[in-house]
């Protein structure tokens, strides 16, 4: 009786499932010397959740201080003690037209690779939460070299001409301004896995193959509490 043979799809299938269950798990571990802070010291920092975007809250004299094209490029904004923080594709991130028109941007900026993107730096005269709800936010305190990590991670997003960071769009008044960035957006990098991958600068573990969503970044930072306040052996 002959042999059937033996068709390999059933075999990939079984593969390809394997690596994509791998990397969805995949954990880039925290940092306990950075996250979270110990005794008094360290810097508070506030994680805001609009839905499906992601902004970081930092004190600006904390942003300003270390010096360099990030402090330059806060130096330039108008009042407020807050610096929120976010990054994005160059044309969709900074849009403020109804979101109705903008369908067709924005499938341009998740499915075609290699998208010009822009680092926002918006100042915040006062409690950034203020305009969330209360499980919309969370506030971590991150040791000094974690806030330090975590600045420079933030830093090396921008594209400097001659040194400098280059502004490439600056709302009315005292309001955001964007910052050509030298990494690119599309759907397999996208802003919430950018905040994923400047938490984990800061010391706290994030999985980044599944921080496309506003609620992951969360629940990375959920888990990391957790995870910390859990007793050792």
């Amino acid at each position: 009786m002959p042999r059937r043979a033996v068709t390999p799809a059933p075999i990939v299938l079984a593969g390809t499932l394997g690596v994509v269950a791998a990397l969805w798990t995949w954990t880039l571990p925290g940092d306990p010397s950075r996250f979270p802070a110990t005794g008094t010291g360290g810097v508070e920092i506030h994680i805001l959740n609009n839905g499906f975007h992601t902004d970081l809250a930092v004190p600006r004299a904390r942003l300003e201080a270390g010096g360099g094209p990030l402090a330059r490029a806060s130096r330039t904004l108008g009042p407020g003690d807050w610096v929120l923080i976010g990054w994005g594709d160059a044309k969709f991130f900074v849009d403020e037209s109804p979101m109705e028109g903008r369908l067709l941007d924005g499938a341009r900026a998740f499915f075609r690779p290699g998208n010009p993107s822009v680092v926002m730096l918006d100042p915040e005269a006062g409690d950034p939460r203020r305009r969330f709800a209360p499980d919309s936010h969370r506030t971590v305190r991150l040791s000094q070299s974690g806030f330090d990590t975590m600045r420079s991670r933030i830093e090396t997003s921008l594209a400097l001409e001659d040194g400098r960071p280059r502004l490439t769009t600056a709302r009315p008044g005292a309001g955001a301004r964007f910052f050509a960035s030298r990494e690119t957006f599309w759907i397999g990098y996208i802003c919430n896995s950018w905040m994923a991958r400047v938490l984990n600068a800061g010391g706290v573990p994030v999985r980044p193959m599944r921080a496309v969503t506003a609620g992951e970044v969360i629940a990375s930072l959920d888990r990391a509490e957790l995870d910390t306040a859990r007793p050792r052996d």
